[in-house]
């Protein structure tokens, strides 16, 4: 079979979630070629070798680390020139989506983004997208070049799948332009205990309805008992209610989790083009002409006050 290159998501050789998807959407068209890059990556070969990669393509440099996404840019062509795949996968996050984007400008290739599925087809890989606001399912194909695409978090089931895995160094020469931007300080992020939001199978958002800060621990109540993470709308971040890194929409993050529970939320459509492909929507607002019931899966006319205390209640006792 042709393989298909895995550009591999990982921290210090901890492999994302995300990563592992894409290993189960290449073996539908191939056999996964997996690159590692930076600190940790030959330590990813034994969880990506458990789930379907033939073969990881290892390389660390200073350049990984001190400077923005060129130097992975750099590595990932050396990996495509090497290997010379049939698609390059990548996940869809904002880094993604840029080092794709160069990868397919330096190599001339068609690129799709935001894919939510994929299949093989006759003529190459066909893809699956959401378009205009989430309001129409898309299906495409590249037709220039070697196919470059990402992939959204949450669309794909992660299937282990033992393959050798075998480990290979890969030499990368960096460009002139690698060391352009360089990364001058680093803050890491405080950590809440939750999942990443754009990562996470089951998101709790809240809207205005929340009706303060003060009241979004209702929210994050919810999110714990089911393991969730926490989502906000626009109007919840504007108003200082919840940090901006929450927020959930159009101009915020796009998610796909397998179960989102929107609480105090209108559903107007900058909300829901970054929440609409999530598999299962369950809405809870007392405005029963509110939008958010023209998409949802389930829907609770009610005040978020009485209904949210009661749903983590019972979901805690059914856990107990």
């Amino acid at each position: 079979m042709a393989e298909v290159l895995v550009l591999v998501d990982h921290v210090d050789g901890a492999v994302r979630k995300p990563t592992l998807e894409l290993l189960t959407l290449a073996r539908r068209i191939g056999d996964p070629v997996a690159l590692a890059l930076g600190a940790g990556a030959e330590a990813t070969a034994s969880v990506l070798g458990e789930h379907g990669a033939v073969k990881v393509l290892t390389a660390d440099a200073p350049e990984f680390t001190d400077y923005l996404v060129v130097p992975k840019v750099d590595a990932l062509q050396a990996a495509f020139d090497a290997v010379g795949p049939a698609a390059v996968l990548v996940v869809s996050s904002a880094e993604g989506k840029e080092i794709a984007a160069r990868l397919a400008l330096r190599v001339g290739s068609g690129i799709i983004t935001d894919a939510t599925d994929l299949e093989a087809g006759e003529q190459g890989p066909v893809a699956t997208q959401a378009a205009f606001a989430a309001s129409y399912t898309t299906k495409s194909r590249v037709s220039k070049g070697v196919p470059v695409i990402t992939v959204k978090p949450n669309s794909a089931p992660v299937e282990p799948a033992t393959a050798a895995g075998t480990v290979e160094a890969l030499s990368v020469s960096f460009s002139a332009t690698a060391t352009g931007t360089k990364v001058t300080a680093r803050t890491p992020r405080e950590s809440t205990g939750r999942p990443e939001l754009t990562e996470a199978a089951i998101v709790v958002s809240g809207g205005r309805g929340v009706n303060g800060a003060e009241n979004f621990p209702l929210i994050e109540a919810l999110a714990d008992s089911l393991g969730a993470a926490v989502g906000a709308s626009r109007a919840a971040v504007d108003a200082g209610w919840y940090p901006h890194t929450s927020q959930v929409g159009q101009t915020g993050k796009s998610v796909s989790p397998q179960l989102y529970i929107a609480s105090g939320i209108s559903g107007a459509i900058q909300h829901r083009a970054g929440m609409q492909t999530s598999k299962t929507i369950v809405a809870i607002n007392k405005d029963a002409e509110a939008p958010i019931f023209d998409l949802v899966d389930y829907g609770v006319v009610g005040d978020l006050f009485t209904v949210v205390p009661q749903l983590t209640e019972e979901i805690n006792t059914r856990k107990g």
